[in-house]
């Protein structure tokens, strides 16, 4: 069986999640922010969680990050911890690494920053995985890959993408 998902962010505006699962749609990754700061919330995670809970669908989120420095990943995994406190999630909770200052800082960062992210939220009770397009997930180790879900960005219509 072949699950049907969407993610959704601000940009995507006011979202009607029953017309969504009524479009054979059965689970939604919702952007929760991106940074280091409370303020960089998606000033619509709440309702997009809320409604898409509501609607019947499984939810996840995924933070975005543009950290340059591992503590900068550790604080984006304190500031997503906090502003997904207390919501259930049947998904993952990913990590959107996709600056190319972040790739071009090779591997062991990209292998840092995404283990400093998703260890403090596993800690916290969060299943974590990774969010990055294929051409991207070359550069990162195979240590770090083999921990956490991946979700790749891979637009067409089939994943071609292959953990080796």
């Amino acid at each position: 069986m072949i699950l049907q998902g969407i993610d959704v962010s601000k940009h995507n505006g006011l979202i009607d999640f029953d017309a969504v699962k009524k479009a054979g749609i059965d689970f939604v990754i919702i952007r929760a922010g991106y940074g280091k700061a409370l303020t960089q919330i998606d000033p619509y995670f709440e309702q997009n969680y809320r409604n898409a809970k509501r609607a019947g669908l499984k939810v996840g989120a995924y933070w975005y990050s543009y950290t340059e420095t591992v503590q900068g990943a550790v604080l984006e995994a304190q500031t997503c911890i906090n502003a997904i406190k207390g919501k259930l999630f049947d998904l993952p909770i990913y990590y959107d690494v996709e600056e190319k200052k972040q790739i071009g800082q090779g591997s062991q960062f990209l292998g840092d920053i995404i283990e400093h992210f998703c260890d403090p939220m596993e800690k916290a009770g969060y299943f974590t995985g990774l969010y990055m397009s294929a051409s991207y997930l070359k550069n990162v180790p195979m240590r770090t890959l083999v921990k956490y879900s991946v979700w790749v960005a891979q637009w067409g219509k089939a994943c071609t993408y292959e953990l080796t």
